[in-house]
């Protein structure tokens, strides 16, 4: 696959740091730090370390070119393809629900119900999804640097410049807050989930050399890290300076805050403070809902049409909503959703990378019912979680998932080798 290798230092880093620097990141960070102060920051810092990590894997991402589901069904056929496409797919769903519930909750600080918010901005996402907008990208990337330069407003307001730059070493102490098992979900999840992510592939491959793939991915990294740490200095300050009102929801928290940094929902800058957040979340909803159509429509399971088109991206929205009318906090869920996908496609992805460098080739078979088996078990685990969160077996909901899905993965891959080896052997022993 040719691609256009024209990307630059700076601009990779630009892409990167807005392919995560979003609404969940901000208002799930924001949402967290209510209760846990800056131990909040988790899932924000673990994209950072991610980012990190990634540095292991990016000059293989840049010289492969193809997508995950395209090398492994290339090396272990269509079937592979085809499932790793839909993991990658269902992934999505997640963030599509965090978009809806945190635009709705950005519109009720004016008063409006998030119910029927849910229902209007779920048509709106699919609408616009419709439509050519793909340059739009620049405009809420800037709207989203807007709201950065906000929080540093009220950084300076609330004059917490310093509880800013304790907050790295705050964010040690606070951790403690957590449970275990809740911590390596988190961390494990969001880590392991950049290192396989799409979102983050689709930039690597653009960069005009490995100079700049390098040099991009830290510089990420390091905004990221600067990133981690405002949204919940923000809210802690203002819970401390005693701004929120009592029994606010987490998040409601950064859209309010921002409103009384501009003056309130009834002033001019109050008014584009909180639409610095929404209009993103429309830009990022339909962007999504784009991504989930073309993944589907590419693998030629229905005609390419305009009502094919229409059809599943209006399936996606309802999958979407539905999940978002179920609720729940905004880091557990994008996190639920990645610790799925991760859960399914670590496993073949590792023994795809052992045969790239001559250790060891699993089988076609092997693979096939490594990622079937895995597959279904984390999909069965993230419905029964999303009913009852109650369930986890390993402490927490993330590390159920994900820690589920990688053991079945690794074990019906060995039952998967042991199969295939003896009927191996014994249609050799059964030749005359």
């Amino acid at each position: 696959m040719a691609f256009d290798r024209r990307l630059d230092t700076f601009s990779l880093t630009a892409l990167l740091v807005s392919a995560h620097y979003g609404l969940g990141f901000l208002l799930g960070t924001a949402e967290k730090s209510l209760t846990l102060d800056t131990a909040g920051s988790l899932y924000a810092v673990c994209l950072g370390l991610g980012t990190i990590a990634l540095l292991g894997l990016a000059k293989f991402y840049w010289t492969q070119a193809e997508q995950i589901w395209t090398l492994l069904g290339s090396a272990y056929g269509n079937g592979v393809k085809v499932l790793v496409g839909l993991m990658s797919w269902s992934s999505l769903i997640g963030i599509e629900a965090v978009q809806l519930i945190s635009g709705a909750f950005i519109l009720k600080v004016f008063g409006i119900p998030t119910l029927p918010t849910m229902v209007v901005l779920a048509i709106l996402f699919a609408t616009i999804s419709l439509l050519p907008v793909e340059k739009a990208g620049w405009i809420l990337r800037g709207l989203l640097v807007l709201n950065l330069l906000a929080l540093l407003y009220g950084l300076w307001v609330l004059q917490a410049f310093g509880d800013y730059l304790r907050s790295p070493i705050e964010f040690v102490g606070s951790l403690q807050h957590i449970s275990l098992p809740t911590t390596v979900g988190i961390s494990l999840s969001t880590i392991l989930l950049v290192l396989i992510d799409m979102k983050y592939q689709q930039f690597l491959v653009q960069a005009k050399d490995v100079k700049s793939l390098y040099q991009g991915c830290a510089l990420a990294a390091i905004v990221l890290l600067f990133l981690a740490f405002l949204p919940s200095t923000v809210v802690v300050a203002a819970h401390r300076a005693g701004i929120l009102p009592n029994g606010i929801d987490g998040k409601e928290t950064l859209p309010f805050i921002l409103s009384w940094i501009g003056g309130g929902t009834d002033k001019p800058l109050g008014i584009a403070l909180i639409a610095s957040l929404l209009v993103p979340a429309l830009g990022i909803g339909s962007s999504i809902l784009r991504v989930q159509t073309k993944t589907i429509l590419d693998f030629n399971i229905l005609p390419m049409s305009n009502r094919s088109r229409v059809l599943v991206t209006a399936l996606n929205a309802l999958f979407g909503l539905a999940i978002a009318l179920k609720g729940g906090q905004i880091v557990n869920l994008i996190v639920s959703f990645y610790a799925a996908y991760v859960g399914a496609v670590l496993v073949p992805f590792v023994a795809y990378l052992l045969a790239q460098a001559g250790r060891y080739n699993f089988s076609k078979g092997s693979i096939r019912l490594s990622l079937t088996v895995s597959s279904i078990t984390v999909i069965l685990l993230l419905t029964i979680t999303l009913i009852s969160p109650n369930f986890p077996v390993f402490g927490s909901v993330e590390l159920n998932i994900m820690g589920m899905g990688i053991l079945f993965g690794v074990i019906f891959l060995l039952i998967g080798e042991v199969l295939e080896k003896y009927f191996s052997t014994s249609k050799v022993g059964e030749e005359p």
